[in-house]
């Protein structure tokens, strides 16, 4: 919306982050803190950038209260030295315009050290350069853009355009033929219909999607585009019926992709969408999405990673009320990108100052771990080097993992 097998990881850097720093704890606010901590420093900001409202709030929820949850772990381990971590929220409402009016606000505080987000790559397009001219660390949970970290030409003539930009988790290049390789491979479906939304996330998902597929020898039967806040889908799917598909592929996001699936049954079009991580969430069948219908998503199912379950218990016992959903284990991650590199950069005695933000993005370059979601690590273009992606399948009403690997070519 962002190879190998899955390897148990027993410490991770959050589970060392649970201890607290002695016994005579305080919480002082939202950030959280710890009296036993030196704080005297003052405080520094972790800025959040994702959708608070609006129909992608499930996911950018669970990225705000991950990214809370590594704070208040931090401040609790007295992680940077003399420093209190507070997380900023900024509720992008899934729009790249206001977006960039978060990320303006953000970029003229001189004690934010760096970004967690966007949820949205047509987001974070407008984000991008406004951080960049800050020289501001941007570290991604969720976009899959490959053109993010490796330009327009990413395919034949990578080009990294913003250093301070960093993510997390998979792309669409890979993404996308994962899903063709399972639908028209394993699933069996050769003649399938693909319906976009038009933004940037949706349209480069589709793109790679249909190269692959063809190229397994299916048909791409018809195609059609949606509006990100249409309702009714009749006349789309009306037009892509008569050339009976034997699936759809949606390129998009589950509030529109939900009440497609339903809409589609009850027009006599009974076969299975598929979609990516932007249809994944329970709201998807919420609104409609029916059994066997399909989505991909980055990493493998948190809940069995060996590695996340400090992650989840701690999650947990905080007791928010909303779910860490998709991307909460990757927001958690990032977060803690964040955080141990500005501890690198500041080491026992050093002041935070702008100034030491090339630092910060260098260290962050460099930063390797076992985390909630597995290795964290960024290659040269910033890109995640964990390849996993799994597909999962509306079963008895919810989504239950049906396959996990990598797309190697």
């Amino acid at each position: 919306m962002r190879n190998q097998t899955v390897k148990a990881a027993v410490l991770v850097a959050g589970a060392l982050l649970l201890a607290a720093c002695g016994t005579n704890k305080e919480e002082t606010g939202a950030g959280g803190g710890n009296q036993a901590c030196d704080q005297s420093k003052g405080t520094l900001v972790i800025g959040v950038i994702a959708p608070q409202s609006g129909g992608l709030s499930a996911l950018g929820l669970g990225i705000k209260n991950s990214a809370q949850l590594a704070a208040d772990q931090a401040n609790e381990k007295c992680a940077v030295k003399g420093y209190k971590l507070q997380v900023q929220t900024e509720d992008d409402q899934a729009t790249a315009q206001v977006g960039a009016q978060a990320a303006t606000r953000l970029s003229s505080n001189a004690n934010v050290v760096g970004v967690i987000g966007t949820l949205n790559s047509s987001v974070a397009q407008s984000v991008q350069p406004i951080l960049k001219g800050k020289n501001i660390l941007m570290v991604s949970p969720a976009n899959t853009a490959p053109s993010l970290t490796r330009g327009g030409e990413y395919a034949t003539a990578p080009k990294r355009d913003f250093e301070n930009y960093f993510r997390v988790c998979a792309t669409d290049d890979l993404q996308g033929p994962f899903a063709a390789k399972y639908l028209v491979g394993k699933a069996g479906k050769k003649n399938i219909a693909i319906i976009t939304d038009g933004k940037t996330y949706g349209e480069g998902l589709a793109a790679e999607f249909k190269k692959q597929a063809e190229k397994d020898g299916a048909k791409i039967a018809a195609t059609a585009k949606v509006g990100e806040r249409d309702t009714d889908f009749s006349t789309v799917i009306t037009s892509i019926k008569g050339a009976n598909p034997d699936a759809v592929y949606y390129g998009g996001e589950y509030p529109q992709a939900g009440p497609l699936s339903k809409q589609m049954k009850d027009a006599g079009l009974n076969v299975p969408v598929m979609g990516g991580d932007g249809i994944f969430d329970q709201k998807f069948i919420d609104l409609g999405g029916k059994e066997g219908d399909l989505a991909t998503s980055v990493g493998a199912p948190t809940e069995t990673l060996p590695s996340a379950k400090a992650f989840i218990d701690a999650y947990k016992a905080k007791g928010f009320k909303d779910d860490y959903s998709a991307y909460g284990a990757f927001s958690y991650d990032a977060a803690n990108v964040i955080i141990a590199s500005l501890g690198k950069t500041l080491g026992d005695a050093g002041t935070w100052g702008e100034d030491k933000r090339a630092d910060l993005i260098k260290n962050t370059q460099d930063y390797s771990a076992q985390g909630a979601t597995g290795e964290v690590k960024f290659d040269k273009y910033g890109d995640s080097t964990n390849k996993l992606l799994t597909v999962y399948k509306v079963t008895a009403g919810k989504w239950a993992a049906d396959e996990t690997g990598t797309f190697g070519g």
